[in-house]
């Protein structure tokens, strides 16, 4: 498959929206401002369905052999997170900012996003971040598991979830087509049975049966650009959007709309503005270190408010002056520090079997908007 550069982009956007999307609910800013942000777990099923695109390429790439695969995968994911994974739990250790910002309600939804301290089984909490497991305990073994120490984390559980599903199937199926078909029947099945779950057997969203729907959408996309067929794509975007209409949440009913629009831009450079905006040059970067800015910007958010907080002296507005265009640039900047000095080293390898692009994305202008 050839180079999607437009998704490359499409990358760096979501995070970018993820970490305004974490940053602006801190502010006192209009509710308003920060109601288009509100939609981070929408961005992170368009992530699932990238993955599902582009992932098999990987896969191909190691002749669908799993444990060379799956090495790559930890060569590719795992450095970046360790790192983040020790900055966050250190910072929990530190303390918590909120004490400072009388402004944040302390039920409130930014209240539990920050960790007041250490969740109870700490030790259970780390051995599952560690291990990527944190999205497959239900929240009778240890409640609440996939966002406690690092929120963004349940996320690349939920990746891993797919990968060894994906490594052990394709290897016997070979089949795009047949692959994403059990993904949505998983999908469905999961979604008309987890109601009648007791209690105690309740998983989370970073379960890969609740995300299974859009990892599929992204399969049947690559069945669409590969062979040209229409019909699984077309049915993958009506399955995932009826889904949607159960889920709970009515932006997913959107988000398969959404994933049409991406691929009408990466395909045919439809709305030719976006197209342009998400080839040039910037943007292509903030894709490159998204993997990163993803991962941590919560994390240096946190960092940032530790700092601020006690210089404000309980002052919302000076808080909101100081702390917004920080919370901004600092994430940006430590995924680029992290992106080069971690990121891209354990990326290089000494054998590729596929080319590398070689074409410069051209810069930020002209875009028609």
């Amino acid at each position: 498959m050839e180079r999607l550069t437009r998704l490359d982009g499409l990358r760096g956007v979501l995070a970018v929206y993820v970490m305004l999307g974490h940053a602006l609910p801190y502010t006192t800013l209009p509710a308003w401002t920060g109601a288009p942000f509100l939609h981070g777990e929408a961005a992170v099923d368009v992530f699932f369905a990238l993955s599902g695109l582009v992932v098999i390429n990987s896969l191909e790439r190691f002749n669908y052999q799993a444990a060379p695969f799956l090495a790559g995968r930890a060569r590719r994911l795992l450095p970046v997170y360790f790192v983040v994974l020790g900055l966050a739990v250190g910072l929990i250790w530190v303390g918590s900012p909120l004490p400072g910002m009388p402004w944040i309600a302390p039920a409130s939804l930014q209240a539990d996003f920050w960790a007041i301290g250490m969740p109870a089984q700490y030790l259970w909490h780390l051995l599952a971040h560690i291990t990527l497991t944190q999205g497959l305990l239900p929240q009778g073994v240890l409640p609440w598991a996939y966002i406690t120490l690092l929120g963004p984390a349940w996320s690349l559980s939920t990746e891993w979830q797919f990968y060894i599903v994906m490594a052990v199937l394709m290897r016997r199926v070979r089949s795009l087509t047949w692959f994403g078909v059990l993904l949505l029947v998983v999908a469905v099945v999961y979604r008309a049975t987890a109601g009648f779950l007791p209690a105690y057997w309740q998983f989370s969203r970073a379960f890969l049966p609740d995300a299974a729907g859009f990892f599929g959408l992204g399969v049947m996309s690559a069945v669409w650009l590969r062979k040209g067929q229409v019909l699984p794509l077309a049915a993958a975007v009506l399955m995932v959007g009826v889904l949607g209409l159960f889920s709970g949440s009515p932006v997913r009913l959107l988000t398969p709309l959404v994933w049409l629009l991406v691929l009408g831009v990466q395909k045919y450079g439809v709305v030719p503005p976006l197209a342009r905006l998400l080839a040039c040059r910037p943007v292509q970067y903030l894709g490159a270190v998204s993997y990163p800015l993803y991962l941590l910007n919560a994390p240096v958010q946190r960092a940032c408010a530790l700092i601020i907080a006690p210089l404000v002296h309980g002052n919302a507005a000076m808080f909101d002056w100081l702390w917004l265009p920080l919370a901004v640039a600092a994430p940006v900047l430590a995924a680029a520090v992290l992106h080069h000095a971690v990121e891209k080293p354990f990326m290089q390898s000494p054998k590729r079997s596929m080319p590398i692009s070689t074409s410069v994305s051209p810069p930020c202008r002209n875009l028609g908007m």
